[in-house]
């Protein structure tokens, strides 16, 4: 069974939830937006048979101290909350990172700013390296000069106002619960009640203010009016300011496993999360066409990263699971712990 802690580093204090023999290899596993920590529930007790498992909560979610996020760094406050926490636990040694959607963003941003910590790392489900929202390529073009498209402004204020008040029905398709019954995952797939219900929990955790979830926001001049503000996780993965290109060139290069679900419908590039997508559709009004305002490439802006990251030597594996959405390790755990215990092993 897995233990909480809450760990006091020189920049806040992190609620973790660890598993396993101390002297095993350790294996760090970062959550994504609107979540927490609680999402890696049973994974972190299965891994803890074989390696020392380390969850924490990210500053904004879960129980940690919910110290301001400043998206003017990108990720790299989370990054450097990770680098904090691993000091603290006294965690020399090269560490195995898996990371889910947001999370994946900041694995890839510990890589950069600390290759050697990096022993390898699985990218779940992985956020584009450009961010969400605002790009138009593979490059990571802004659509517009103000990265319009993209922050704080772009979350459903209605799913923003039923998060913030723990509303637990099912009325409407951006209830919390619906959102992650047809988001996090692929229907008709849903968890056991009781899971359900503590991972509703966890979504629940979200801090919900300007320097947390969604983040503050300027208007714009261009579709579709707002712009990223600097406070807050929907800023912090706002293209203004995460560019997450540069990890093709660390070294030394860890090995990388890719897992995403076929049917992901935040990450892709037909994201309905995505403004330029749902503004394809006729979901938003004023849509200025393909030729301003494309649908982001998410899943292709990752592999051409991932693909010049290959070409200066490192190694990379994608693998798509058929029949899923946005959580592997919710809807297929088996195949996913087997996918894991393979690549830790090196095979």
């Amino acid at each position: 069974m897995s233990t909480a802690l809450t760990v006091t580093t020189p920049r806040l204090a992190i609620h973790t939830r660890v598993a396993g023999p101390e002297d095993a290899p350790v294996v760090v596993l970062i959550h994504g937006n609107v979540s927490s920590s609680g999402f890696w529930e049973p994974l972190i007790d299965q891994l803890g048979a074989r390696h020392r498992v380390i969850a924490p909560d990210l500053r904004g979610y879960g129980t940690t101290e919910p110290a301001p996020i400043d998206a003017t760094r990108g990720v790299r406050d989370f990054s450097d909350d990770l680098h904090a926490l691993l000091a603290a636990l006294a965690i020399t040694r090269p560490v195995q990172l898996v990371g889910w959607s947001v999370g994946g963003g900041v694995a890839m941003q510990l890589a950069i700013d600390h290759p050697r910590q990096v022993a390898g790392i699985v990218l779940e489900s992985p956020m584009s390296p450009f961010g969400f929202g605002g790009t138009k390529d593979v490059a990571g073009t802004p659509c517009h000069p103000d990265f319009a498209g993209s922050g704080g402004g772009t979350a459903n204020p209605e799913f923003v106002r039923l998060l913030a008040a723990g509303e637990r029905g099912s009325d409407g398709p951006v209830a919390p619960r619906n959102v992650m019954n047809t988001g996090y995952y692929r229907p008709p797939f849903r968890v056991e009640p009781e899971l359900e219900e503590r991972y509703l929990d966890a979504m629940f955790s979200t801090r919900v203010a300007d320097a947390h979830y969604p983040g503050d926001l300027t208007t714009s001049p261009h579709w579709p009016g707002v712009a990223p503000g600097t406070r807050g996780m929907n800023n912090a993965i706002s293209p203004k300011y995460l560019d997450l290109s540069h990890f093709a060139a660390i070294s030394p290069q860890p090995p990388v496993l890719w897992i995403r679900g076929a049917d992901d419908a935040i990450v892709s590039d037909t994201s309905f999360f995505d403004l330029g997508y749902l503004g394809k559709l006729g979901l938003v009004p004023g849509w200025p066409g393909d030729a301003v305002y494309p649908a982001q490439p998410m899943v292709s802006q990752m592999r051409a990263v991932l693909d010049a990251y290959r070409t200066r030597g490192g190694r990379y594996e994608e693998r798509v699971f058929s029949e899923c959405g946005h959580a592997p390790h919710v809807e297929h755990p088996e195949r996913f712990l087997a996918a894991l215990h393979k690549f830790f092993a090196g095979e």
